[in-house]
Parts: structure tokens; sequence; C-alpha cells
């Protein structure tokens, strides 16, 4: 799998890391988890720096799809995207489904700040 995740209860903060190649399987694993642990509303950060996605387009709308329904449920927890430049562009296109939740979201390019972000918005 090349992607790992924790999810902290104690602090309500998922961190998911990408290494390698990213599938369509390993990012609704990641949504399962989370559905399934009740952590819809916990800060998320995502850093798909070292990450990779050879997804294609009926990949990305399936999991847009999943996306929105559940944003449909109730409020999700803010996110912070971590990417380089050179991926922007296809991050966007994610990005963009994501972007109908209401919640904080940002991107960053590098993890330190993303994290700050996230920790500054504890209540």
């Amino acid at each position: 799998m090349s992607l790992n995740w924790t999810i902290d209860t104690e602090a309500r903060l998922i961190a998911a890391v990408a290494d390698g190649d990213v599938t369509r399987c390993d990012i609704e694993n990641l949504l399962d988890t989370m559905a399934a642990s009740g952590a819809m509303t916990y800060r998320k950060l995502f850093d798909g720096s070292r990450g990779d996605t050879k997804m294609g387009p009926d990949d990305l709308l399936a999991l847009g799809v999943r996306f929105r329904a559940y944003h449909a449920l109730g409020r999700m927890g803010p996110l912070a995207v971590v990417v380089p430049e050179e991926k922007a562009e296809l991050v966007a296109r994610v990005l963009g489904m994501l972007a109908v939740a209401d919640r904080p979201m940002r991107v960053f390019r590098t993890p330190e700040p993303a994290l700050r972000w996230l920790k500054s918005l504890v209540k």
C-alpha cells in the first residue's frame, strides 16, 4: 500500500502520507476507515509530496461521488493538502470535488506549515 495513515482520536487529527503510486483502492480504504471510526469531522493532513497516481478520470469521478456523499452527511473537518508544484494540476481536480464541503481547506508545499495551520484550528 502506498498510502499510510494514523488517526489520533485524542488530537482529533488524521495524518495520511502517500509514498509511491496511490490507487483508488488506497483512497477508498482510507475513507472507509475514517467513516468507520467516526473521524470525518477530524482535522486532516494529506501529504502527497512523495506520492503519485495513475488513476484515470473514471477513478477520480468515482472518488468524487464518494466525497460528495460524505459531505451530504454533515460537517467535514479541515483539510490541509501537501503537494509539490509539479503535481498541482492533478490535485486541483480532486480538490475541486472536495471544495463543495463547508470546511477550511488549504494547499501547502511542505508538511510543516500544513500541520501548524491545522493545529491553529483547535478550539
